[in-house]
């Protein structure tokens, strides 16, 4: 769609941008190679300030003849540039942690400075972020400044955002229920009936996170998923399965990309897009998605400066993409009860303990939602306790206060008759 559409029009940028060379002069398979590099950094602390590149330098060579001629080549340079390696971050944050978790309580001091450092950071960026709404004005006016006509601008911003939404509901309403139907058989248009609440909500709060407890319930309530099933894709799915954030991304590169006059070959956009998609994968259930654009502009040798002008309609592009995250994981959730569904039913044939959880849910909810005490006394606990405080007024001493020794507590709507056992075998749960 921003191929055929193309909303990036050089000629916001003036004269200078339009008549620029549109090659990087920089190869497809060479960015791609950046990109397995980048992956896997030599030294992390390095990785925080500089990135390798793919560089071409023209160098003369003399050719062997009788006029001493001379022949322009390019080599190829392997460099490091200045730049953060966030993909190496992430790659290595990510396989760090998987080997604390493998040492169990050995690495129980590590997990516990890492926790406290999340903290730390968490209330720094709170204290941030009440500077940015100024911030963020003044990266618009800086780049506003800059521009000849502002009419052309709005054109080109309103162009990109129908180029946005418009891939949104193509893979919403095609692509998606299509994998759907062709994997379970079913008719998607239940789950998308079932799934309308918390897609509103997800479109209110723009975050996948908070969007987590109406998914949950809507799928389960109204689209009779298992919640043995929903519990583990849903909050999975809210941190991985960013299928709208990766669609918005490759879209908003390849648009600043059109802006600078810059044209991406098949591979390049290929290479676009794979990244975003292993970008998307890193970001968290909040909104921060033109954090992983500067990783994707800084991959393909493209100017972050450009992001700032996103930040004009990135409120209503996160609220939409969020809503397409929230509708792809309850498919995503749908597909694996689909597959998982004879197992599951052996499971609940071959032990009885869904039918004590649903026992225990069904008592949670009642105590939620009665307005009675959820404890309730004995009947001899009830005439130990009037006899003492008739006694007491009787003679006056109101401080005394009945010894609980033989007052017994007992649950209310008790459903287990008879005391619980375990299961024989452990390892088949």
């Amino acid at each position: 769609m921003v191929t055929v559409i193309h909303p990036g029009n050089p000629a916001i940028k003036g004269d200078d941008v339009i008549n620029a060379p549109s090659d990087g002069h920089v190869s497809p398979l060479d960015t791609f190679l950046d990109l397995v590099r980048n992956m896997f950094p030599e030294n992390i602390i390095q990785a925080t300030f500089e990135r390798m590149q793919t560089n071409y330098k023209s160098v003369r060579q003399p050719i062997i003849s009788k006029n001493g001629t001379f022949e322009i080549k390019k080599q190829r340079n392997i460099e490091m540039t200045k730049g953060m390696n966030i993909l190496g971050i992430i790659v290595f944050c990510t396989g760090f942690g998987i080997v604390i978790s493998q040492l169990g309580e050995r690495a129980r001091i590590v997990v516990d400075f890492f926790i406290i450092l999340d903290a730390v950071i968490m209330r720094w960026v709170v204290t941030l972020m009440w500077f940015a709404p100024f911030g963020i004005t003044c990266l618009i006016c800086g780049n506003l400044l800059e521009l000849q006509d502002l009419s052309a601008i709005a054109t080109v911003l309103a162009l990109y955002v129908f180029t946005v939404c418009t891939g949104l509901i193509l893979h919403t309403i095609i692509t998606v229920p299509l994998l759907y139907f062709f994997i379970t058989r079913e008719n998607p248009l239940l789950i998308f009936r079932g799934m309308i609440q918390a897609v509103v909500t997800a479109f209110g709060t723009a975050s996948g996170g908070a969007t987590l407890p109406m998914s949950m319930q809507c799928l389960e309530d109204h689209c009779g998923v298992d919640r043995r099933i929903s519990r583990f894709v849903l909050p999975l799915g809210s941190t991985i399965n960013m299928d709208g954030n990766a669609l918005y991304e490759a879209v908003a590169v390849i648009f600043i990309a059109q802006i600078n006059n810059v044209q991406l070959s098949l591979a390049e956009v290929l290479t676009v897009s794979i990244t975003a998609t292993i970008a998307s994968i890193g970001l968290g259930s909040v909104p921060a998605g033109l954090v992983s654009i500067l990783l994707i502009l800084n991959t393909v040798g493209l100017p972050v400066r450009d992001v700032s002008m996103l930040f004009t309609v990135d409120w209503l592009l996160d609220r939409i993409r969020t809503a397409v995250n929230v509708l792809g994981d309850a498919y995503a959730a749908s597909v694996v009860q689909h597959i998982l569904q004879a197992k599951l039913n052996k499971a609940d044939a071959r032990h009885d303990y869904k039918t004590e959880i649903k026992e225990e849910i069904e008592l949670l909810k009642s105590a939620a939602t009665s307005r009675r005490p959820s404890l309730t006394l004995s009947q001899e606990s009830k005439e130990m306790l009037f006899n003492h405080f008739a006694t007491a007024a009787n003679s006056r001493i109101g401080s005394r206060r009945p010894s609980s020794a033989n007052i017994h507590l007992s649950w209310r709507n008790n459903l287990e008759k008879t005391p619980y056992t375990p299961l024989p075998n452990v390892e088949n749960v």
